[in-house]
């Protein structure tokens, strides 16, 4: 996007008011900045011109803002309301603001302080008419937003089955989120949406709004936007600019566009902006942030003053190398090397990296390990796993409730409560048994089937009056000419897939039925077709859920042990391990950290790198770097050579992550014969991989050696129960049952398991 703004000196005359204080002669003591280290002391004290501050995870960026704007206030050279600080949450406003206050006193209160929203609509409410709204407008919610938008589709007469109205909000959110209104929008970025009607479609959203006296979040900050360049009201902009002396900007890496103009605009006077951020740390692309904001600061402010802060308080030398290491790989980053704080620190431990054989061995040696450090004192509450997608918390939620070990997931619902799962599992419960109403009523109607409240109401006042379940009753239904036949017929084939998928119960593996059932409801489809940010999550998680069904005999044994899974014990007085999503995790720390699932496709995230290319893995680099930096002692990273996908084993090579870390401050261990069959990667890899690492070249001879079509010692036509065979891992032992490529063995120590064919050879 073209820079519109001309950073030059402001030729147009400021409005009159917010007269400056004279300049005070700055005192011998300054006990504010006491404590302080050399680089946050420069970071405080240049007060005059651009300043960028690069402050690395743990190196007390909260405190240097803090200190900052008091500091300015304390030595006269801004009033409180001369003063601009703009955060992400409400939460660090507040924390930045109580601060403040026990430096400054009650002149803190003065401050324009706040988040870009809390800003954005505290500057609207005065000028609102200038955006044809009154001062009391409405802020919709996002649930608002969505059926006001239903609303205008319908009334343009938009096909809303074949053009999701979630599709087009998140595009009209893009456009807002870089300071795009109807008539900015190129032609050429409408798109194929409802055949290029979407910038039209942007502009009846927007009049519609009008007309309510309303605004979404992303008004805002737009029509902030819209106001300041009006060209008949110039007076709007140059009052602010002149007002706000100094600027000062939290994570500035996490804007997107539009708060980047809106930051520009208002510093273009003054020009005393202070921005905070660590680009290493830049994660939210996904929702419109813009890490060449803070890429480019330099540019767009010449002459700028960059301070480093990368004194880290929080973790051990061991572990600042390791991130070091690795980030150190982006090309798209300013740089910085993190250092520990203190002189005399420990290095502490190295970070330990396990290879594993598959999904729930790493599941158990992950827990076993949180076991120990909590024996050795390590309280539960300062112990976190950290996932890239929300789906892998599965395996360890199973276990972690097997053996006890209090959990909760943090900035989402556990496993089995998710909503996607609740609705898999209804219709699981209805095959396996019938007579469930809870779960019949559930699912009935889901995904949207035409059921109409009177062809629902028919079939509960049939069951009550006959005292039979709600399939019973419906079954008797659609042999009756009471429904309308529409209903009558989709009640029917509703009917008929159950017994279909019920005599399937004994017939196909019950991770495929469940899989069959999914897809033929059209439960899969409807969240294929939903454009929600987090659909492609919950898609994920279905087919986590499918997958979770191999490990168990049946499809009733597994839903039974999903119900004693459920009724895990919720008492909050109680240490409990932190599970959360790498993303949930910025901006916490933990002294135990354990990062599993480290492999190519997942972390990196083959989607992230699909749909964004170098940029993309540049992000999923920064997010490791996020999880190593969020433990203060102790870092476990982890992956599994072998995940179930839907019923199939897959297999996985090592995240390049892994690679990526440095040597000399790492612990490497990985099962013996783990990589056997490929004698270079395993003497890279395999019994504690000597420090080595392994080429693209070892990695396509891995991934080769993996295949069941190249292991040389496997008989022709196949195994077949009975078979003598043997295993690096588990010894020797017969095949009991084969399923396509996956072998039952039974071992003569190790017991019976299942186990990819290319992993064995015969005895």
């Amino acid at each position: 996007m073209s820079d519109p703004f001309d950073l030059s000196d402001d030729e147009s005359q400021p409005a009159p008011g917010h007269p400056l204080p004279a300049a005070r002669p700055l005192p011998a003591a300054m006990p504010w900045l006491d404590g302080l280290n050399p680089e946050q002391r420069q970071a405080v004290e240049t007060t005059e011109g651009p300043v960028l501050v690069l402050s690395g995870a743990g190196t007390g960026k909260t405190r240097v803002l803090t200190t900052r704007l008091a500091h300015i206030m304390i030595t006269g050279q801004a009033r409180p309301w001369n003063m601009l600080a703009v955060t992400f949450t409400n939460k660090a406003a507040r924390e930045m603001r109580d601060r403040v206050s026990a430096l400054v006193g009650a002149a803190a209160e003065q401050l324009w302080l706040g988040t870009f929203h809390a800003l954005g609509v505290r500057m609207l409410r005065r000028h609102a008419r200038l955006a044809g709204l009154e001062s009391n407008f409405t802020i919709l919610d996002t649930d608002d937003q969505l059926r006001l938008l239903k609303q205008v589709m319908e009334a343009e007469r938009v096909d809303s089955k074949r053009w999701p109205a979630q599709a087009l909000m998140g595009t009209i959110q893009r456009w807002k989120d870089r300071g795009l209104t109807p008539s900015q929008v190129g032609t050429g970025e409408a798109g194929e949406f409802a055949g290029g009607r979407a910038v039209a479609l942007y502009q009846a959203y927007q009049d519609r709004l009008r007309t309510l006296n309303a605004c979404d979040f992303g008004d805002l900050l737009l029509h902030c936007l819209s106001i300041f360049r009006d060209p008949e009201h110039p007076d709007v902009l140059a009052d602010y600019q002149q007002q706000f002396r100094y600027i000062l900007v939290d994570e500035y890496q996490d804007t997107n566009i539009a708060q980047y103009l809106w930051l520009r605009l208002l510093a273009q006077k003054h020009k005393n902006i202070c921005c905070v951020g660590d680009d290493d740390q830049s994660i939210y692309s996904w929702r419109g942030a813009e890490v060449g904001n803070i890429l480019k600061f330099e540019k767009d402010f010449p002459g700028a003053a960059v301070v480093r802060l990368e004194a880290n308080y929080r973790s051990t030398p061991a572990i600042l190398a390791a991130a070091s290491g690795l980030i150190g790989h982006n090309e798209g980053r300013l740089g910085k090397t993190l250092r520990p704080g203190s002189a005399d620190q420990q290095t502490g431990e190295p970070v330990m990296v396990r290879g594993l054989w598959d999904g729930e061995e790493e599941a158990r040696w992950v827990v076993e390990e949180i076991e120990a450090r909590h024996r050795d004192g390590t309280s539960l509450n300062e112990i976190a796993i950290l996932v890239r997608a929300g789906f892998q918390t599965r395996e360890f939620e199973e276990r972690l409730i097997t053996t006890g070990v209090p959990y909760k997931v943090i900035g989402g619902l556990r496993f089995y409560e998710r909503q996607e799962i609740r609705d898999a599992l209804a219709y699981f419960r209805v095959v396996v048994q019938p007579a469930d109403d809870l779960a019949f009523e559930r699912i009935v109607n889901l995904p949207k089937r035409g059921l109409g409240e009177a062809s629902l109401q028919a079939v509960h006042v049939l069951a009550r009056s006959q005292g039979i379940g709600l399939v019973a009753a419906a079954r008797q239904l659609v042999g009756s000419d009471e429904l309308k036949p529409k209903a009558r017929q989709t009640l029917a084939g509703l009917i008929a897939d159950f017994d279909r998928w019920r005599s399937l119960l004994a017939a196909i593996p019950h991770g495929e039925l469940a899989a069959t059932i999914l897809d033929e409801s059209g439960y899969t489809g409807m969240w294929q077709k939903e454009k929600s940010p987090d659909a492609q999550g919950r898609l994920e998680n279905l087919k986590e859920l499918a997958s979770a069904m191999d490990e168990f005999d049946s499809m009733a044994g597994f839903l039974e042990h999903v119900s004693l899974v459920m009724e895990n014990d919720e008492k909050t007085d109680v240490e409990r391990i932190n599970v959360m999503t790498l993303h949930g995790a910025k901006g916490l720390e933990f002294d135990v950290v354990f990062l599993p699932g480290w492999e190519e496709g997942v972390f990196p995230h083959q989607r992230a790198m699909e749909e964004s290319g170098a940029q993309g893995l540049e992000e999923e680099r920064r997010l490791a770097y996020v999880g190593l930096t969020r433990a203060r002692r102790r870092v476990y990273v982890s992956y599994a050579a072998n995940r179930r996908v839907y019923n199939q084993w897959q297999n996985n090579l090592p995240s390049r992550f892994v690679e990526e870390l440095p040597s000399d401050m790492v612990e490497r261990q990985a099962e013996k014969g783990l990589f056997g069959g490929v004698t270079e990667a395993a003497a890279a890899w395999g019994g504690g991989w000597n420090g080595g690492y392994v080429t693209q070249r070892q990695r396509h001879q891995w991934s080769e050696a993996q295949t069941p079509s190249s292991g040389e010692t496997a008989p022709e036509d196949g195994y077949a129960p009975g078979d003598r065979v043997f295993h690096q891992k588990f010894g020797y032992g017969r095949v009991q049952a084969v399923d396509g490529n996956k072998l039952e063995i039974a071992f003569d120590k190790a017991g019976t398991k299942k186990i990819i064919d290319s992993f064995i050879s015969m005895a």
